[in-house]
């Protein structure tokens, strides 16, 4: 059976809809491409059948081009796409009712397939009226099959927000009590397209992307005192080796030997909560005292999840101020510290060597003279052009002109040539205190990188060649960093502030809310933890109170809608101990004679109260609620 041209725009706006949040969480050109092709598709069949051998070819060019779009990796990411371009093209073959419930049913994976993606309040939401429209969708379609006329929305609406909410107490039951392991018993395929965010690698050029997204990267919220906007610089991954381009740190990060860290006077205890990477870097303040359950403290000083981070996640740390960090330097390390491409930079090269030469190898007065050097003569500008083969010389003698990523390359290349130990690391830089939920924010765009020399009786000590040139890029303002904010107008800072304490309360309340949350959930009331045993007791008594009260609500929801009718059905389920109950297809009158054959105590009153129903059936002869009292009155006598 075919359906109207209205059923069929019903069903296409049921696509579309359960396709947007999907689509939000692809890459936007191919985002853009699935939905063209969905929208084409659907003009394309709109009054025609396309032939078999033309859908074949468009299935598979469509695959194609979805598997070029993430170099022919497969992911997460893959797997979404992939599904969202088969059910763009899926309209084309859509000709009976049976079709149409197959992509209905099709088209609700879409926003389940969302959270592999993004478990984002958003997601939910978008999520959530793609089901209700299904629904109305799966409603319209049962209408047409029985050749009726289709409901209103408004009723088919009441019934779905029934179900809903029949199915909600369980729904809550199974979230917060249903025992959670702390590890998934299988992995979740990462994504083929890398997230946004740190890498153990870095050239010129590489963090344009990063530096100019405004979505936060994590959030932190300190248990007293926050430090100076000066010293938060968020630690990640350490680099050493560089190639005359890139910058990596290839290969596991020394885990043997923690770090040697004399901690200075103050001490930072915070929360951090890290969106999802992808990736196994805990930016922590740096620098960290310890690791977190969970993770590993790396010689480097930087903190490493034993997960990739896919998921939000919590971690509560104590960092501080180092007096000396790794004092000693073994000789394998310090040969490291030194290595460099001496095919490449020959200008930086001679230029290290004269102030080598010129200081008597003083460390303190090299770097002193590279940051001057760096200050005098050098810009900061996300703008900057393009490197060649020689980066350094470049930077430094002919563009003059770049951001982070090339100050600190240069500068520690400089320290290298001149015979100091140094390294570049990568991480953020600042934050933004949002006076909403009083947290503070760091941001993908507030990637940065610095460089650490070591010097005798100090160990690695932080030097910030960036922060010389453009303090502002790090140790700016409130006010300039405040997001919402255009110019000098800053009225929608407040919304923002207000939207992203939602979003945290979303990633603590429902992301975040783990093994271990659960089983101290009940902390208030006194009881440390609940044990698994007894957390799956609590479940069971809870599901079968939700179970009952589902059953309770469909039979209340079968009941006759006439109170008359109810009257009279519950005065026949009272001679169900009779085995005189009212047959379905049973006429009133018939069931009084029945009955008052077999107990002819019952009779008089029995046929009096019969006769005054079928009067008011037929001829409302009496008032409704004085009929129904005396039929609630009437009992069987003994």
């Amino acid at each position: 059976m075919e359906f109207d041209l209205a059923t069929r725009r019903a069903l296409l706006l049921t696509l579309a809809i359960a396709l947007a949040p999907l689509l939000l969480q692809l890459p936007g050109q191919l985002a853009l491409a699935i939905a063209a092709t969905a929208a084409l598709m659907s003009f394309a069949s709109w009054r025609r059948r396309l032939p078999g051998w033309l859908k074949l070819l468009i299935a598979i060019t469509t695959v194609f081009a979805v598997l070029a779009a993430f170099d022919f990796q497969l992911g997460r990411d893959t797997g979404c796409a992939l599904l969202a371009a088969m059910l763009a093209i899926k309209p084309s073959e859509t000709r009976s009712l049976r079709d149409a419930r197959s992509l209905v049913g099709f088209a609700l994976f879409a926003p389940f397939a969302t959270f592999l993606l993004d478990q984002g309040p958003l997601s939910l939401v978008l999520g959530l009226i793609a089901l209700v429209v299904g629904l109305l969708t799966l409603q319209r379609l049962a209408d047409v099959e029985s050749q009726i006329q289709p409901v209103p929305a408004s009723s088919s609406l009441r019934s779905i927000g029934a179900l809903i909410g029949l199915g909600l107490p369980l729904t809550l039951a199974a979230f917060w009590l249903f025992p959670r392991i702390p590890s998934p018993l299988w992995g979740v395929p990462d994504r083929a397209n890398a997230k946004v965010g740190l890498s153990d690698s870095m050239s010129p050029g590489d963090w344009l992307d990063l530096m100019n997204d405004d979505s936060p990267a994590l959030r932190v919220r300190f248990e007293g005192p926050a430090p100076a906007p000066s010293q938060m610089y968020w630690r990640g991954p350490v680099l050493w080796d560089f190639d005359g381009r890139e910058w990596s740190s290839p290969g596991a990060p020394a885990l043997v030997n923690r770090p040697a860290i004399t901690a200075g006077n103050a001490r930072w205890n915070y929360q951090l909560e890290i969106e999802p990477s992808e990736r196994r870097y805990i930016t922590a303040l740096d620098l960290p005292m310890a690791a977190p359950a969970g993770s590993v403290l790396t010689r480097d000083g930087h903190v490493l999840s034993m997960q990739r981070l896919q998921a939000v996640s919590r971690w509560q740390i104590v960092s501080a101020p180092p007096r000396q960090f790794d004092a000693v330097l073994d000789e394998h390390t310090r040969r490291r510290a030194l290595a460099f491409p001496r095919s490449v930079n020959p200008r930086a090269q001679h230029l290290a060597q004269r102030w080598r030469t010129e200081t008597g190898g003083d460390t303190t007065t090299i770097v002193q003279r590279a940051m001057q050097m760096v200050n005098a003569d050098l810009a900061y500008s996300l703008a900057a052009p393009a490197l060649g083969r020689d980066t350094v010389d470049e930077f430094l003698f002919e563009t003059k002109t770049g951001y982070c990523e090339h100050f600190s390359s240069a500068f520690v290349f400089l320290m290298r040539a001149a015979g100091v130990p140094a390294r570049v690391v990568t991480g953020y830089a600042g934050g933004y205190r949002n006076p909403v939920g009083d947290y503070w924010i760091v941001r993908n765009s507030d990637a940065h990188a610095w460089a650490e020399v070591w010097l005798a009786g100090r160990g690695w000590v932080r030097v910030d060649p960036t922060a010389a040139v453009a303090p502002e890029r790090i140790y700016d303002t409130i006010a300039d960093r405040m997001p919402g904010r255009i110019g000098s107008f800053d009225g929608l800072s407040n919304l923002w502030n207000t939207a992203d304490w939602l979003r945290r309360g979303w990633n603590d309340f429902v992301l975040g809310f783990n093994a271990d949350r659960q089983s101290r959930m009940l902390q208030w009331m006194g009881v440390k933890r609940i044990e698994a045993t007894t957390l799956a007791l609590i479940f069971a008594v809870v599901s079968l109170v939700a179970l009952g009260w589902m059953l309770w609500w469909l039979r209340r929801g079968e009941r006759e809608r006439d109170p008359l009718l109810r009257a009279w059905h519950r005065l026949s389920q009272r001679y169900r101990r009779f085995d005189l109950t009212r047959e379905p297809s049973e006429a009133s009158s018939d069931w009084v004679a029945r009955v008052a054959q077999a107990r002819p105590q019952d009779a008089e009153g029995l046929r009096g109260i019969g006769q005054r129903f079928s009067d008011h059936r037929y001829a409302d002869a009496e008032a409704t609620s004085t009929l129904i009292r005396d039929i609630n009155r009437f009992r069987p006598r003994r």
